[in-house]
């Protein structure tokens, strides 16, 4: 499928569907988008982009991906973490289309899939300065990790650890 960041989410149906061959260039174009806006790729980001099917997908991780019409204008992975424990990672909507509801519907499979698979708990790392996104997250149920459980991230930019309780 192809990514278009001109597309608004009003011209048409959003669906939410799973990564499919030919989806690595749609994932790295959304997730490049966000990162390169506000921060830098990091060693890990290029890990995860360049090779979404062995990086993520092998090891039992989910690409959700946003559709408008054929074209791609969101995605989010879910990690498993071991002991029904699960991440929310790379999720990213197109500049277009950011604030209409597509983040959320994104956010809503990826919870899902989580339960569906037993998943107890669902955590996330992300930035202060992604105001919108953090909000959405709170919206749906997420809280602040309790500093005496935050796990050092691999990532430089993260600085907020949010998680929700699946059961």
């Amino acid at each position: 499928m192809s990514q278009s960041s001109g597309l608004s989410a009003s011209a048409g149906r959003v669906t939410i569907r799973e990564f499919q061959p030919g989806d690595e260039v749609a994932f790295r174009k959304l997730n490049e988008e966000w990162i390169t806006r506000y921060f830098r790729l990091e060693g890990k980001d290029e890990q995860a982009l360049a090779d979404p099917q062995s990086s993520i997908l092998a090891s039992g991780g989910r690409i959700f991906f946003a559709n408008i019409e054929d074209y791609c204008v969101g995605c989010c992975c879910l990690l498993s973490s071991g002991a029904n424990e699960f991440e929310v990672a790379k999720m990213a909507v197109t500049a277009s289309c950011q604030g209409s509801g597509i983040g959320r519907k994104l956010l809503h499979a990826a919870i899902e899939a989580a339960r569906a698979a037993g998943g107890r708990r669902l955590y996330l790392e992300t930035n202060h300065i992604l105001t919108p996104a953090i909000r959405l997250y709170e919206s749906v149920g997420f809280k602040p990790v309790p500093p005496e459980r935050i796990v050092p991230s691999p990532y430089a930019r993260a600085d907020v650890y949010m998680e929700m309780t699946l059961v």
